[in-house]
């Protein structure tokens, strides 16, 4: 199904030399590595992840073949390549790491048995295809370092342009969609993976939703009186009390011409397929930023969308370059860092 253009690799390797840049950059602002995405974690959680015992044969795919509970680690973050101030609006993100998965490895050098899945706060991106993100590249990582005041200008612009369109019954386009995302509460979000993944014999998308009620409240509250760390903060508060239960959802691909492969910024229309829910995500109460936990997050732990099994291969030009680009800078943080790069076997390898 992927369409692979003759000028790929060579802009693959200019944009990974690109991120090379920015990643050494940072890290003399820093005086320490950060991913080259997603850089600000907001929380770490240990939880399980419960695969349905109903499922017709098209959702028997892949990890959710069989019905059962794996251990699972998620990390909650914002998506800028950099650290700033939650008063900046920004897509935040939701990575699930499924604890030992059987299977034929996409990558085996990476070691371990585990599945990775990457998923943000909306359905598609702003840059769909390798062409338009080399475009798009020098853009975003201008915002990224920009002062934090240019920042909330930009979105707070964003935002309006987008309430404008909606009131004129449009619809904001991806990179609209992007910049002027809300602070609302980073546990009511729906989370997508945005780009297509195989699903054993199917394409798919899984997108990850919330079910219990204590966070279905959550969902498009703001949080107030934001500050550096407010996001981390609301986490914190929030599991320090409750647990949270999510839905993991399949969107199967019934029409390549309107759910394409290769261009991640469209987004699958639900009347053509709609979510049907896979497994059940469950997380207690418990600690999810304190120091021990946080180096863990930030410095040990990598999550990347190649780490899994041949029968949930990523798929599109997005996920094709992401191969380089996350094995890059997972190379670069664990070198500068001096910390072990290793898979966890169980959830008992996070630090309580």
């Amino acid at each position: 199904m992927e369409v692979i253009d003759a000028e790929e690799s060579a802009l693959i390797t200019e944009i990974v030399e690109q991120m090379a840049t920015q990643s050494r950059c940072a890290f003399e602002r820093h005086r320490h590595a950060i991913r080259d995405a997603h850089a600000k974690s907001n929380g770490l959680l240990k939880g399980e992840l419960t695969i349905h015992d109903d499922l017709p044969a098209e959702l028997r795919q892949g990890v959710f073949a069989r019905p059962g509970t794996y251990q699972v680690v998620a990390r909650l973050s914002s998506a800028p390549s950099d650290i700033h101030s939650d008063k900046i609006p920004a897509a935040r993100g939701f990575a699930l790491k499924i604890i030992g998965v059987d299977g034929e490895r996409l990558a085996p050098e990476i070691g371990g048995n585990n599945q990775d899945f990457l998923m943000v706060n909306f359905p598609a991106l702003a840059f769909g295809t390798i062409p338009k993100y080399k475009r798009m590249l020098t853009l975003l990582e201008a915002n990224s370092h920009a002062p934090d005041t240019f920042q909330r200008l930009v979105a707070g612009t964003a935002h309006g342009a987008k309430q404008v369109l909606e009131s004129l019954g449009g619809t904001p386009g991806a990179t609209l969609d992007g910049l002027a995302r809300d602070n609302h509460h980073p546990l009511g979000e729906t989370y997508h993976t945005q780009a297509a993944i195989r699903f054993g014999d199917y394409i798919a998308k899984l997108a990850l939703q919330p079910a219990s009620d204590a966070v279905r409240r959550l969902t498009g509250q703001p949080v107030d009186d934001v500050g550096y760390a407010t996001l981390r903060d609301v986490i914190s508060d929030h599991f320090a009390q409750h647990g949270a239960e999510y839905t993991l959802s399949a969107q199967l691909c019934t029409d390549l011409a309107r759910m394409p492969v290769e261009d991640a910024a469209i987004a699958w229309p639900e009347e053509l397929s709609p979510h049907r829910p896979l497994a059940t995500l469950r997380f207690a109460p418990q600690s999810t930023a304190h120091p021990a936990r946080q180096v863990y997050g930030d410095d040990v732990l990598s999550f990347n969308p190649w780490n899994g099994v041949t029968a949930h291969q990523p798929l599109g030009g997005i996920m094709r370059i992401r191969r380089a680009a996350y094995e890059r800078s997972t190379a670069f943080r664990h070198s500068m860092n001096a910390q072990p790069r290793v898979e966890p076997s169980q959830s008992s390898d996070i630090p309580d």
